[in-house]
């Protein structure tokens, strides 16, 4: 199948490497840009809280020693790549790291470090839930205007097979592109959440993973 990717990166890369060696031809077309924003981390925090693998790099060296909770397992392995020693995996969504995060109950201040206008639930609920909590913006994300012309004629040839989308952010920046085609393509969803962000779209169908893992999505195909 031809399968259009649309996570920007890092991530989409490493999901076309995936689809060839399924045996799909992947077709890059990211639907976010993203800009890292300068801020300031505390030097010694209880624990940091990555919700994206797009926080990674503005991570600064003086905290590769702090325990990390992330959200699933690909962000886990940016983090040990970036030199991270001590990262726990909620290996799924934001509810199942609050679960983690609040399980764990770590004394001392955590940091969420998150995209400008990210984060905002999962940092009322730890509070909520009586811990201490600082976000910080590290990257922003912006839609982009329009989708590459190659992709576009595809889209508009019915060319395209399918199309994978691993954010309800992202589902929404195509969605509101109007791309053609799409009702003779499956659109394969995260979680519900990712799903629901597509259906103004006509689609031939809808699929949404078991878990919100790339694994479980790839294995939709």
């Amino acid at each position: 199948m031809k399968i259009l990717i649309t996570r920007p990166e890092p991530g989409a890369a490493a999901t076309a490497a995936r689809l060839v060696e399924l045996g799909h031809a992947p077709i890059l077309a990211p639907c976010l840009t993203i800009t890292a924003r300068a801020a300031k981390l505390p030097v010694r925090p209880a624990a940091l809280i990555i919700t994206s693998g797009q926080a990674v790099p503005g991570l600064p060296e003086h905290l590769r020693q702090v325990p990390v909770f992330c959200v699933g397992d690909a962000t886990a392995g940016r983090l040990r790549q970036a030199g991270f020693t001590s990262v726990e995996s909620a290996g799924g969504d934001a509810r199942d790291l609050l679960r983690l995060i609040t399980a764990r109950r770590l004394p001392g201040t955590h940091v969420l470090v998150t995209g400008a206008g990210l984060g905002l639930a999962l940092s009322g609920q730890l509070r909520a839930a009586g811990m201490k909590v600082l976000r910080r913006v590290v990257y922003a994300t912006r839609p982009v205007s329009a989708l590459e012309a190659p992709v576009r004629a595809a889209l508009a040839a019915g060319q395209i097979d399918a199309a994978l989308f691993f954010s309800a952010e992202t589902a929404t920046a195509f969605a509101r592109l109007h791309p053609p085609g799409t009702d003779g393509m499956n659109g394969f969803a995260l979680s519900p959440a990712v799903a629901d962000a597509l259906r103004e779209l006509p689609w031939r169908a809808i699929h949404v993973a078991e878990a919100p893992t790339e694994a479980d999505l790839l294995a939709l195909l």
